[in-house]
């Protein structure tokens, strides 16, 4: 938490501040049952408390307390009555709309056949497993996951680009790419690249803001410990050298057999961390 905390604080001082497509994919689909898992989760947080009860019981007398009591149930029972509707409608809502994307599912499929009805209720009983959101790390590798229409194309041309030392080209590119495809698998990869034509263009600031982005992505993706390496000598390249220095030192510490131990201690040297 101390390097997640101090790594943020540092990007955070130095720097403050879609086309619709064509066709539908499973990729789609499963960016919007995404959106689907986390209206879910935000309907669970309701029934959370906020703090401890404190209703108003006092009276002078036996029966004053006894009408603040009623009283008291009664605001309960109309406040219940009311989120019961609005949960009421919640279900019937994201019920129907899980419908239609396993319609739209099963129209991707050959020979499925949908009878109109969804597979589960939002919400249902605890026998029925909840809607998982789907895996969207760079870990998996671009060739074993679904991609939109057109993200993969996007992609190769930015990093054409970028090969080609189009850099201004290249960190235009995969911003647009990161818009397009909010959750892609290829994010974490994207940020990292889009990094490294900021840092060719000489914007640390940005650069190192992808690089954080790029690692927060996918933490323990196989392009962690480059992104971690690129933070670090980025933050000391902005001046920030404790930062620098913790943030380097996670290298070797998070991904002893990677390669990128050997510059980051060479980069930490640099810097006379201790």
């Amino acid at each position: 938490m101390k390097f997640a905390g101090l790594v943020l604080a540092a990007v955070l001082t130095v720097a403050t501040g879609a086309q619709a497509q064509d066709q539908q994919t499973l990729a789609d689909i499963r960016q919007e049952l995404t959106v689907l898992h986390v209206e879910i989760q935000r309907l669970k947080r309701e029934f959370s408390t906020t703090g401890a009860p404190a209703p108003n019981l006092s009276g002078s007398s036996v029966l004053e307390r006894v009408d603040a009591i009623e009283a008291e149930l009664q605001r309960l029972t109309r406040q219940t009555e009311q989120l019961n509707q609005r949960i009421q409608n919640i279900v019937a809502d994201g019920t129907n709309r899980i419908g239609d994307l396993e319609f739209r599912l099963c129209e991707l499929e050959p020979g499925c056949e949908f009878n109109g009805e969804p597979a589960s209720t939002l919400g249902g009983d605890s026998s029925t497993p909840e809607i998982a959101a789907p895996a969207s790390t760079a870990s998996e590798g671009a060739g074993q996951v679904e991609l939109a229409v057109g993200e993969q194309d996007d992609f190769d041309t930015a990093l054409q680009a970028l090969a080609d030392g189009d850099f201004q080209t290249a960190a235009d590119l995969l911003a647009q790419f990161d818009t397009k495809y909010p959750g892609s698998p290829l994010a974490p990869e994207a940020s990292l690249r889009r990094g490294q034509a900021l840092e060719a263009l000489g914007d640390t600031r940005e650069a190192a803001r992808a690089f954080l982005a790029s690692f927060t992505g996918d933490s323990e993706g196989p392009l962690a410990p480059e992104a971690l390496y690129e933070l670090g000598a980025a933050l000391g390249r902005l001046g920030q050298v404790e930062q620098a220095c913790i943030t380097l030192g996670e290298v070797a510490a998070r991904f002893p057999d990677s390669a990128f131990v050997a510059a980051s201690t060479q980069e930490m040297a640099s810097l006379d961390c201790s």
